[in-house]
């Protein structure tokens, strides 16, 4: 378990009643990219093999006026949840090869927002990546904070970050499967309305949004659905395909999503590659 807060994952372990032997817990702040790599450098000291790979974190900051930072100097929602999980990613890819498991698989969450051909996703604002001028120069605020260049809205960098997700497991795809057998997917596993994920949003909100997406959208799943729907994508048989987007229907079956146009576009998953590689390191 991959955490920054030791105490809470213990406490999430000891709620399910996982046994000590079960599970190690690791540190891992993927808002600093030098955590990133001493994570890196620990789990190779333990000589585990690793076989699946899932990221799971995302910070979300729908109310902000003003952008916060990663260690690095990069918007905190892009730097955590795309750049933090690219480096992570690209430096245990040589792990994930090595491993003789006969299903390898390298899982990341993508979400309904970043999608624009959803109706949940053509909520403003837009997840919109642009041209990458932001991106490309640094997402530090000196020039802009936001992917596409543009003003500040914590809301649509949480949803740019999810597409840049999205675009980075289907790069993976193309990139890496043939070569090593594993098997790169995202999903939306359903809308989480009582997930911890929205406690910086306004409170009228947190009180409204649970009881809007269970009675009206019928969209909402609890977290325990969502963690099975997550399993499944990670060792299911039937969910091994490569370069897919999973979803679920009212009858929670699983089935390959459409992506939207740009988070499909495999000229900007390229650039939004080359740049990441250049912004954490690895160029």
């Amino acid at each position: 378990m991959a955490c920054r807060n030791f105490l809470k994952a213990e406490k999430a372990a000891k709620s399910l009643g996982m046994s000590k032997e079960d599970y190690t817990v690791m540190h891992l702040d993927l808002a600093s990219l030098e955590s990133v790599k001493q994570f890196v450098d620990s789990f190779r000291r333990t000589e585990r093999p690793l076989d699946v790979l899932v990221c799971n974190a995302a910070v979300y900051q729908p109310t902000a006026k003003e952008p916060s930072f990663t260690a690095e100097g990069f918007e905190l929602s892009v730097g955590t949840n795309h750049l933090g999980h690219f480096l992570l990613s690209r430096l245990l890819l040589d792990d994930l090869k090595q491993s003789d498991y006969p299903s390898k698989r390298m899982i990341i969450v993508g979400s309904i927002t970043g999608n624009t051909n959803t109706l949940a996703g053509n909520v403003p604002p837009k997840a919109n990546l642009g041209d990458l001028r932001g991106l490309a120069s640094g997402l530090n605020g000196q020039n802009s904070s936001m992917i596409d260049g543009g003003e500040y809205d914590g809301a649509k960098a949480y949803k740019d970050s999810k597409v840049c997700n999205m675009l980075t497991m289907q790069e993976l795809h193309r990139r890496y499967h043939e070569e090593t057998g594993v098997t790169f997917a995202s999903l939306y596993p359903g809308c989480i309305a009582t997930t911890g994920l929205f406690r910086e949003h306004v409170p009228l909100f947190r009180l409204l949004f649970p009881p809007f997406q269970k009675y009206i959208t019928k969209g909402y799943v609890s977290e325990e659905e969502a963690g099975k729907r997550l399993a499944q994508v990670v060792s299911d048989p039937s969910l091994e395909k490569s370069g897919v987007y999973w979803s679920w229907n009212n009858n929670s079956s699983s089935f390959e999503n459409q992506l939207s146009k740009e988070a499909s576009d495999a000229e900007k998953a390229k650039k939004l590659w080359e740049v990441s590689e250049k912004l954490v390191g690895l160029a």
